[in-house]
């Protein structure tokens, strides 16, 4: 594991704005997994300066790892809907380099990253609870590919759902669909970040602690090239162990 510890929310983006460009720089096909939420949204706004207009990185090919089938008004997904608003849309990616996971391919997205090459990076968050994906404590096990999990699979999951759809508990679905935790670790390569004093507890045993289900997030630290990129306050626990 590789931890980088930067100063504060800002530079902790850019820091990791640097890292998915130095992936889109290759010459060659490379394929990304990208997160939404809170904590990436600088970063993307770094990512749309450095990559709009930039033709040749049409070689960078995007994909989602979880889905809300809940549709929106442009037509996608609550992940992908959020996905086009923070990034696609401002940086004017092409249509033909965003690969959607939706409620109805799930099951060919294993095999499809498969036959496109493998994903060179993924990019995670992380839960309060160890959670990354759509792989919260009680839904997937570590063995599990890409799947579809019952919003009542744990505690509380549906409360997380209906705020994730504006609040409106008529739009929550029976189910979501997330890449597993044995999809996730067949990325050649995995970011994941965090950001804030409320993230350093899980970090400390998400990444020390045991590996168990209980945690979803402690198998990432089995994974041959992981990097960890947090600001300092979500490090302040894991200090004395650097």
């Amino acid at each position: 594991m590789k931890f980088i510890i930067e100063k504060d929310y800002a530079s902790m983006s850019r820091v990791a704005a640097n890292i998915l460009l130095g992936e889109m720089y290759r010459d060659r096909r490379v394929n990304l997994a990208i997160t939404a939420g809170s904590t990436p949204v600088k970063m993307y706004e770094y990512l749309v300066e450095d990559v709009k207009g930039k033709d040749y990185l049409t070689n960078v090919h995007y994909y989602n790892f979880d889905e809300i089938p809940v549709i929106g008004e442009n037509g996608y997904g609550v992940t992908m809907g959020n996905l086009d608003k923070l990034y696609f849309s401002p940086a004017a990616i092409s249509a033909e380099q965003i690969h959607v996971l939706d409620e109805n391919n799930y099951l060919q997205q294993d095999e499809r990253i498969k036959d496109d090459g493998g994903l060179d990076l993924i990019l995670l968050g992380i839960g309060a609870d160890g959670h990354y994906c759509g792989n919260l404590p009680g839904t997937t096990k570590f063995e599990n590919m890409t799947s579809q999990v019952s919003v009542d699979a744990t505690p509380g999951m549906r409360d997380i759902l209906i705020e994730e759809v504006g609040g409106d508990a008529s739009k929550c679905p029976d189910y979501y669909v997330t890449m597993g935790p044995a999809s996730v670790m067949q990325s050649k390569r995995i970011l994941l970040f965090a950001t804030g004093a409320k993230k350093a507890a899980i970090i400390r045993q998400a990444f020390f602690g045991p590996v168990t289900n209980d945690v979803p997030s402690s198998l990432l630290q089995t994974h041959p090239n992981i990097t960890i990129l947090l600001d300092e306050a979500a490090a302040a626990e894991i200090q004395d162990l650097l």
